[in-house]
């Protein structure tokens, strides 16, 4: 389990596709310690939770090893990583550690697309469009994770949504620069509206 709250930005040094494309071995760099960092850790990469296969400090910069299986190239933007790619790293939670943003389980939903970016004063409002089967779970004021991110749904219009970035976040993420009109970002629902949802079903 996660939190959206980024703890670091990696980079992708190497990609290698294996199995015919259907998995791909990723090389991430980041600045987290090594020596806490095990094989087997869950480490969530632009909201996507990966399985660190291995680990080690090379020139001085600590990188780990996962693997991105076909479902996950798939249903999120690992499809179109490359390397040099920017990623919003965020380790897993462990008991007692602060509950600073919401519960995020790092199985992302889908894809949202950016419609518009409004910058403002230190900070950016901007504008997405998902599916209609994500949207039915997205309300004002709810909670949102995209790229990895814990945000604060501002507005909510159809299948558009709109968020507020502030200046802190804008600095230690990758939404500075990178989120404009066009990109495409992970998505996962507050795990709460899911489970509201599915019990006015059975109800």
């Amino acid at each position: 389990m996660f939190t959206g709250i980024v703890t670091d930005i990696g980079e992708i040094e190497s990609l290698t596709p294996v199995a015919q494309g259907q998995l791909h071995r990723l090389r991430i760099l980041c600045d987290y310690d090594q020596t806490t960092i095990a094989d087997g850790a869950s480490i969530a990469n632009n909201g996507v939770c990966l399985t660190v296969v291995s680990s080690g400090v090379a020139n001085g910069k600590t990188w780990f090893d996962v693997d991105a299986a076909a479902e996950t190239l798939a249903l999120t933007t690992a499809k179109d990583w490359k390397v040099g790619t920017k990623l919003n790293l965020e380790r897993a939670l462990k008991i007692g550690d602060e509950l600073g943003g919401h519960i995020v389980a790092g199985h992302v939903d889908g894809i949202a697309t950016i419609v518009s970016r409004e910058n403002l004063p230190d900070m950016a409002r901007i504008t997405f469009r998902t599916s209609r089967d994500l949207a039915k779970f997205i309300a004002t004021k709810g909670s949102i994770t995209l790229d990895g991110v814990s945000l604060t749904v501002n507005t909510v219009s159809d299948v558009e949504f709109a968020v507020l970035i502030i200046p802190h976040t804008l600095s230690v993420t990758t939404l500075g620069a990178s989120w404009q009109a066009g990109v495409e970002v992970n998505i996962e629902v507050d795990l709460m509206a899911r489970y509201a949802a599915r019990l006015s079903e059975m109800s």
